[in-house]
């Protein structure tokens, strides 16, 4: 027999446009306005300052001690000192640094006010100190962290509702230029948090009035200090040639390979991060010895600057196209080797944003590829970035836009090919990876496997 609901059950889902009508909307709306501009005003600073202490620390420093130049065993130094940094920083502030990068690409909730200090330190400890991670994972959770404080402190007990949606608000105006677009940054908080339905608006609007906000911010303060907008750009993009079948068919293989790359690079990493969390704070120092060690090696077998390996690649990837053709088919390799090593062994131990390197990482591989016939150089270049940036972060939507967006009008010639690479590697990504083990108590869903009790499940 049916039970009749009552009360809330039995209520009707609230009208996106009657609530889109509201005054009170409208007053969100201006609350996530006025967040927007101390909120980007912060992020810029916070990249500001991580893009002066880079060179300070790996430049000035050395030259300060006496040497000529950045000595080839800097690296190891520099990154036993972050990893120390991090791994305390970690182990004894609250907020564990703030998000766990070998789990992708996944916004959480706003960080509470005292977990702030520890997810700014800890970032400042992986990006200045060369770990291979981005400041994006950092400045989404200070951006909504900073957001919800002043909602708080403005309103004494707010609605939950409020502090989420004015908190993803902050979120998308830390990020608004950092990925050359505040649209792509929309898309990117969209698509990784699944926002969708009816309701959709209601959340992404204020969002975006926030990210235009910040943008305006990022390009006033850029202009004013004369640091620049730290936005992803590149200045000298060849022309692109309309798609031919054979780069049809290299999209299936740089989609194939770059999942492959991916779901090793995940793999590894989440093994290794079993082993850094049992002793938190020397084998954070441990990882940053083999970060360095393997941008030494890359530096003395190729000839090639460390910082190739060394950091995000946020900026090194536009003088390394504009270079490309100085880079042998052996220097790539070793490149893509190194790189992908280092940015593995990063996930495990550091703190920072999994965007930047995957996509250096892609858009060497394509490179590389581009040596081979058949394949040009941006259409490699572009399908090597969407398909690494699917194969980890699993969001195929914003790969493709990374990978067309960055290459400004060349991207629209390309993107046919950068589609179907993005769509191949998010797919075999996908089969590649295991299924995520039942909980505790829970049975396994259909056409699952139960795990084996003597294999060890990550």
């Amino acid at each position: 027999m049916p039970v009749a609901k009552t009360g809330s059950e039995a209520a009707s889902p609230p009208d996106p446009m009657t609530l889109l009508r509201s005054r009170a909307y409208l007053v969100l709306l201006s609350m996530a306005a006025l967040i927007g501009v101390p909120v980007s005003a912060a992020a810029f600073g916070f990249l500001a300052l991580v893009g002066k202490v880079q060179p300070l620390i790996y430049t000035d420093l050395p030259k300060s001690l006496g040497f000529d130049g950045t000595p080839p065993w800097w690296p190891l130094p520099l990154l036993a000192v972050g990893g120390l940094l991090a791994g305390l920083t970690i182990q004894y502030l609250p907020g564990h640094g703030g998000h766990e990068p070998t789990a992708g690409f996944k916004p959480t909730g706003a960080p509470t006010p005292i977990e702030l200090p520890g997810i700014f330190l800890a970032a400042l400890a992986t990006l200045c100190f060369a770990a291979v991670l981005g400041p994006e994972a950092p400045l989404l959770a200070l951006g909504s962290g900073l957001a919800a404080g002043a909602v708080r402190m403005v309103k004494r007990d707010p609605p939950e509702q409020m502090t989420a949606v004015l908190g993803a608000a902050g979120s998308f105006a830390a990020v608004s230029s950092l990925l050359g677009s505040p649209l792509l940054g929309a898309f990117l908080l969209m698509e990784a948090s699944g926002l969708g339905g009816p309701m959709m608006a209601l959340v992404l609007v204020p969002g975006l009035l926030a990210a235009g906000i910040g943008a305006l911010i990022f390009v006033g303060l850029g202009s004013w200090t004369g640091l620049g907008t730290y936005s992803l750009a590149l200045h000298d993009v060849p022309e692109a040639t309309h798609p031919t079948a054979a780069e049809f068919g290299w999209a299936l293989v740089i989609g194939l390979s770059a999942a492959l790359v991916g779901v090793g690079i995940r793999w590894l990493a989440v093994r290794l991060r079993t082993h850094v969390e049992r002793r938190r704070v020397p084998a954070t120092v441990v990882v940053g010895l083999v970060v360095a060690g393997l941008a030494i090696g890359y530096a003395e077998g190729t000839g090639k600057p460390a910082t190739d390996v060394l950091y995000s690649g946020q900026t090194a990837m536009d003088p390394f196209l504009t270079h490309s053709a100085a880079y042998s088919v052996g220097a790539l390799s070793l490149l893509v080797l190194c790189k992908g090593l280092a940015y593995c062994a990063s996930l495990s131990g550091f703190r920072g944003g999994p965007i930047f390197p995957a996509m250096f990482v892609g858009a060497a591989g394509g490179i590389l590829f581009s040596h081979l016939p058949g394949l040009t150089l941006v259409a490699g270049f572009a399908m090597g970035i969407g398909a690494m940036s699917a194969a980890m972060l699993g969001l195929p939507l914003v790969s493709v836009l990374l990978a067309t967006l960055l290459i400004g009008a060349q991207g629209v010639t390309v993107m046919p090919l950068v589609i179907v690479a993005v769509v191949v590697s998010y797919v075999s990504t996908a089969k590649l990876t295991p299924p995520p083990a039942p909980e505790p108590g829970q049975q396994p869903r259909p056409g699952q496997q139960q795990p084996r009790p003597d294999r060890q499940q990550p």
